[in-house]
Formats: C-alpha cells, structure tokens, sequence
C-alpha cells in the first residue's frame, strides 16, 4: 500500500503497547483482528498467502491505532466556536485544516495517512477465517475412535502405581489412624495409610466424514482458473484440518480422464486436453462404493471447473450429479469465470437439478474466494444472488 506517508510495523513485543498497559494491548488486538475482519475477502486470496509453507507471516496495514488525544495548534488562524450572537441552526462555525491525504490527479506534494502494519500468523489468521465454518447437514453415524482418549476419575483403593497416590486421602487416614490411638497429628505413615487414585479411559469418538476436492485441469482451465480453484481448495484442506480430526479428504483431477492424485500433486501439477466433466462424477462414486458406504461417512464432493464441458457430455453429468446427490451430504460446485473470455455452459444446464443438497457458486474475482467458503461452509442462509 502505498499511502505516501509514514509505515509503523507493529510486532509481537512492541514496547510501546507494553508501556501502555494491558487494556491498550488488548484494544490493540481487537483492532488488528476487526481489521482483518473487514478485507477477508482480499487478504485469503494473496498469492503470497496460498503460496506458503504454512508459517508465513503476514503483514496488515491498519489505520488509527493510535490513542486519541488534545491536539493544540497554536497557528495564527480564524477561531471557530464562539459566536457573535447572530449565528442560526445548521450555519458553519469553522472547521479543520485540510490533510495531505487530499486525493486529485497528479503527484501531490503533501504528506499522507500514517498507518501501521500489524503482525499475523497464517494459523491465528486461520482461527479468525474460520471462526463461523462447520460442514453443513453433518450427521451421527458409524463413529470411529479418536486417538487422544480421555480420563476418568472412577475409585480411592488401598493398592496401587505409587504415580496414582492420592496424597490427601493418604494424609486424612494417617490422621484418622492416629486420633484413634489418643496420638493425633500426622507422622509415621505406613502401608495401611496409603489410597490411590483408579482411573476409567473413556474414548473419544467423532463422526466419519470424507471431503472429495475435484478440480477441471483441462487446457481451458489457464493460470488465473487454477489459481483460484487451488486458493479455495487451500484454505478447505487448513479449514478441515484445524476444525475435524475424523475428516479425509481424497484428491481428484480430471481433463476428460479423471484420476486420483496426491495433495502435493492436485496443488502443483497442471494438465492440457478437453473436458469431460463425468470423468471425475464417475470416479467419485466408485471410491464411494469401494471405500466409504454412504451408512458409515458423511459424504462431501466439491468440484472447480470453469464450466467448460464437452456439450454431449452435459446429460451424463446431471445424471451423476443426482446420483451423487442421494448419498451425500452436500454437493458443492463452483464454476469460475474469467472475466475476459467467455460464458460457460455447464452452469446453465445444472440449474434444472433442484435439489437443497446441491449448492452453486459462481466466482469471478480472487476475493470471491471468500464468498465460496462462507457459502459452502456454513450453516446459515445462503447469500443472495449464488
């Protein structure tokens, strides 16, 4: 950004935030993150963002985190405030000076807006993201056993782990023993004092679901359409990670073969030749069948193309869809739109599927991005015009 004026960088240990206090620490913060808030849709798709290793951090530019403060100007100028007795509702006393912040044509001469840069991890800028996503429709069904089981207080015993000893327990009946002897106070502890904890593990469970990301690699998906397939599918993956520890997700590519992939190869390698968008319907249902029955797994297909289908093609692909559509829990498709080419037709002939399971987006900026998530993530209603 370029603002003509001064940048700050506000880092982690800014000294002058410590020197303020706490309050001003946390005012600080709530700015930063309010900030971040309100250009979500341009800050996820950065192409610094979507391109780095996961430890990236980010600078955003803030304006007014500055304390409010008096002002005195001691410049020979008109007063404004006090009146001569003859002013009426809605006259105009006086006002500020102009800044230099003055827009207009041509190179200005005048100093700019401060502002600072503050400080953000791609993981707490991921917490803020996510803040309101969930997979929607998600149902109870076969539950699988999470790794990191729980504990459960369940019994005092006399035998034991000396590592479980309850040193309370053992103190009151080393007390007790002795009161009853005439001899009270705590000393001499023995065997028969001693009480240990027993401990019940309690499993964790959590609903199977299974995410399937498909992406068009067609020739007519060129650098722009793939890049915002894969900034989508980008923040999906971090999304899904953070948020479920029972959620797989599988990798589909196609052009008019579809295959299964690897994640570094769905997000790296790119490839060429026509479309035909069934390929990769016909290939979802299979790993379905094969893999995850629909009475055991939430089921979640996404697909990316730029809607580019081979026309005789078209049929086949409602078919699939509705197919796919009576096993899983949503069908999201995004179809992307370059803003300098062409209409698509895949989008025009999936409007006759009306089915609440199936949600349509159609993206054509990088910060619509954002749009895609929130649609297809979220629970509540769907925003207008998509």
């Amino acid at each position: 950004m370029d603002t003509g004026g001064k940048n700050f960088l506000i880092s982690r240990e800014d000294w002058s935030l410590h020197r303020k206090g706490y309050l001003d620490q946390q005012r600080h913060q709530e700015k930063v993150k309010e900030a971040i808030r309100n250009n979500l849709p341009d800050i996820i798709s950065e192409e610094s963002i979507i391109m780095s290793d996961g430890n990236k951090v980010i600078k955003i530019p803030i304006r007014s985190l500055e304390e409010y403060r008096f002002r005195y100007n001691f410049r020979k100028q008109q007063h404004a405030g006090q009146g001569d007795g003859k002013s009426k509702v809605g006259d105009v006393l006086g006002s500020d000076p102009k800044s230099g912040a003055d827009k207009g044509s041509g190179a200005g001469d005048k100093p700019g807006i401060d502002y600072y840069e503050a400080e953000i991890t791609l993981d707490e800028l991921a917490e803020i993201v996510f803040e309101e996503f969930t997979l929607p429709n998600l149902e109870e069904k076969k539950k699988r056993e999470l790794e990191d089981k729980g504990y459960r207080f369940n019994d005092i015993r006399k035998k034991g782990l000396m590592s479980n000893i309850d040193r309370k327990r053992t103190l009151l009946e080393n007390l007790k023993r002795n009161a009853i002897r005439g001899r009270p106070g705590i000393y001499n502890i023995t065997p028969e004092d001693l009480r240990f904890k027993t401990w019940e593990v309690t499993p964790r469970y959590e609903s199977n679901a299974v995410v399937l990301a498909m992406m068009d690699t067609s020739g007519s998906m060129g650098t722009y359409e793939k890049y915002m397939a894969r900034s989508f599918f980008f923040w999906m993956v971090r999304f899904l990670r953070t948020k479920y520890k029972q959620v797989e997700i599988v990798f589909l590519a196609h052009h008019t073969q579809a295959k299964e992939v690897t994640e570094e190869e769905f997000f790296t390698k790119g490839e060429s030749g026509g479309t035909k968008c069934s390929s990769v319907y016909e290939l979802a249902l299979n790993i379905i069948h094969d893999r995850y029955p629909p009475q055991d797994y939430n089921l979640y297909p996404f697909h990316f193309s730029d809607g580019d289908n081979l026309p005789s093609d078209n049929e086949r692909c409602i078919t699939l869809v509705r197919k796919l559509l009576t096993l899983c829990n949503l069908f999201g498709y995004c179809e992307i739109v370059n803003p300098y080419y062409r209409s698509s037709t895949l989008m025009s002939v999936y409007k006759r599927i009306e089915d609440p399971k199936f949600v349509k987006v159609t993206v054509k900026e990088k910060s619509d991005v954002y749009t895609a998530l929130r649609i297809f993530f979220s629970d509540k209603e769907k925003v207008a015009g998509h």
